[in-house]
């Protein structure tokens, strides 16, 4: 089960295709949309007499989660649910924050702005480290969370309401770490339309370094999540648990790594970012 509009989880779906078959298994794919929900995509699946269901990213309560643990083998990627009875795979979403923060700090950035996932996957994850970072730095008084989602349409949002602070004499952040690669994206329209140079006037940082990240006019940073190793991990975990259904519940976590593209620089002199045109 995967959500449409999510780029990572396609990239997902490209590694899960090619392990499945290794291991002599076929993958059928049911999504989610604003008009289909979790549940119905999973039932779809359990429909079909799926043997196991991959969950990418699932936003569902976690007491379906832990109910449909106990009806066939689940793998939740990306959405730690401990309380369910399910196996996980993710990438260590505090060491990547980090990594991120890290980067932009030594850039000589202060003025950060983490843009919130909302009930996004690993979105809680990112904004507790986030603030631990800010707090490492000493910056822990300048903190600013800016609630949002996981699409572009909130990246342009956030975009917008930075622009009309800045119009009312608060000035612009000098980063934004956003919550995903999709989020970074929409902010980075609303900020060149506006004549903000990145990474001249603001440095943007994403998270998971989906396939769009590198098509950009200027790539992006961000954090890249190992799409094709999360994807081995959680087919392995759904076929060791047909063989074997007495396992107790598993934990993959891999290692994130900050890739360095060309929306991140030294952070500007104050008072020097860019006006609207």
């Amino acid at each position: 089960m995967f959500t449409v509009h999510q780029t990572f989880h396609t990239d997902l779906i490209t590694g899960i295709y090619p392990e499945a078959e290794r291991l002599g298994y076929d993958v059928l794919l049911s999504g989610a949309t604003h008009g289909r929900s979790e549940a119905k995509a999973v039932e779809a699946l359990l429909s079909h007499r799926c043997e196991a269901v991959i969950l990418l990213g699932p936003d569902a309560d976690p007491a379906y989660l832990a109910e449909l643990g106990q009806r066939t083998v689940t793998v939740s990627v990306s959405r730690r649910v401990p309380q369910a009875h399910v196996d996980f795979v993710h990438s260590a979403e505090g060491k990547g924050v980090r990594q991120a923060m890290d980067h932009l700090v030594e850039l000589g950035h202060r003025r950060i702005v983490h843009i919130d996932g909302g009930r996004g996957p690993g979105s809680a994850e990112r904004r507790r480290a986030y603030r631990a970072a800010m707090r490492r730095h000493g910056l822990e008084d300048r903190a600013r969370v800016i609630p949002g989602e996981h699409t572009e349409e909130s990246g342009i949002e956030t975009g917008r309401l930075l622009l009309a602070e800045r119009d009312s004499g608060r000035p612009l952040p000098t980063a934004v770490l956003a919550g995903n690669d999709r989020c970074a994206m929409g902010l980075l329209m609303a900020l060149t339309r506006a004549g903000v140079e990145v990474p001249r006037d603001l440095s943007v940082v994403g998270y998971d370094d989906s396939h769009l990240s590198h098509l950009m006019p200027i790539g992006l940073t961000t954090v890249r999540q190992d799409a094709v190793l999360m994807a081995e991990h959680a087919v392995r975990f759904a076929v060791e648990r047909l063989e074997n259904g007495e396992l107790p519940p598993r934990e993959a976590v891999l290692d994130p790594k900050l890739v360095v593209r060309g929306t991140s620089g030294p952070a500007p002199a104050e008072g020097s970012q860019g006006v609207s045109a």
